[in-house]
């Protein structure tokens, strides 16, 4: 942890035990609140989410032993980071999501790779269900009328979504975005994300913030075990495993 991370919980957790002291009378009570503050203190700033499903839940397309090693040593392996990182600039008390917005103030490239691995594998994770009987799998809700409107339909969507994640060159990602009201299909390099400032291509300007409810990881850590170096077969076993329902979730409360 930091020192400038630990100075700031300090001083937050002091300032409200001198407003509560008053209240809570008792040694054994003060005794307690002096423990809540070492905890928090001690308390590491970025944490692994748990997985909402089993590392074999979503076989037969995403196997048990990729999960495995792409959740404990790939997602833990950024969240390690960032915690060994000294920085004077983040700030420790926002989402994870505000402080990718702001990732253009952090002049650190570590910082950025491994705060934007963390925020993608994080909300990776919940935008993948358990399909083992290999039902049809579609959108639902309001984002299901949201792909027809901009789409055309759903097969279009899923046609042109499925081109871009296979011609990504190297290691990116593949989302759908809204901006302006209307859905988008866009890629980012590394581990980039429609949260962070980014580039237009040929442009010294940055293009507008987008907001991602779709995201499909295409780092070959993601499948090279199960798929070699089939990224093709990869991401058209990945639509069986979907979550729409989060997806539309995202959307609906964008």
């Amino acid at each position: 942890m930091s020192d400038n991370r630990r100075d700031f919980l300090k001083k937050g957790t002091l300032l409200g035990l001198s407003g509560l002291a008053s209240a809570l009378l008792g040694k054994d009570k003060i005794d307690k609140l002096e423990e809540m503050s070492y905890q928090l203190e001690n308390t590491p700033a970025f944490a692994l989410p748990k997985l909402p499903y089993a590392y074999d839940a979503l076989e037969p397309y995403f196997d048990k032993q990729t999960m495995e090693i792409h959740y404990t040593k790939h997602h833990q392996a950024y969240v390690n980071k960032l915690n060994e990182t000294p920085s004077t600039n983040i700030d420790y008390m926002s989402s994870d999501e505000v402080k990718c917005t702001h990732i253009d103030k952090y002049t650190s490239s570590v910082i950025r790779n491994n705060l934007g691995g963390h925020v993608n594998h994080s909300l990776f994770w919940t935008l993948l269900k358990p399909n083992p009987k290999g039902d049809a799998n579609l959108p639902t809700g309001k984002i299901a009328e949201a792909i027809t409107k901009d789409f055309k339909s759903f097969e279009e969507f899923k046609k042109e979504f499925t081109e871009k994640a296979t011609k990504i060159f190297g290691s990116g990602w593949c989302w759908l975005v809204v901006q302006d009201g209307k859905l988008k299909i866009m890629t980012t390099a590394n581990q980039d994300n429609p949260l962070m400032k980014l580039p237009l291509d040929n442009e010294d300007i940055f293009a507008p913030k987008k907001i991602p409810v779709l995201a499909l990881d295409i780092w070959e850590h993601a499948y090279y075990l199960k798929y070699q170096n089939k990224r093709a077969d990869y991401i058209n076993n990945w639509w069986n495993i979907v979550n729409w329902e989060t997806a539309d979730k995202l959307f609906t409360t964008k």
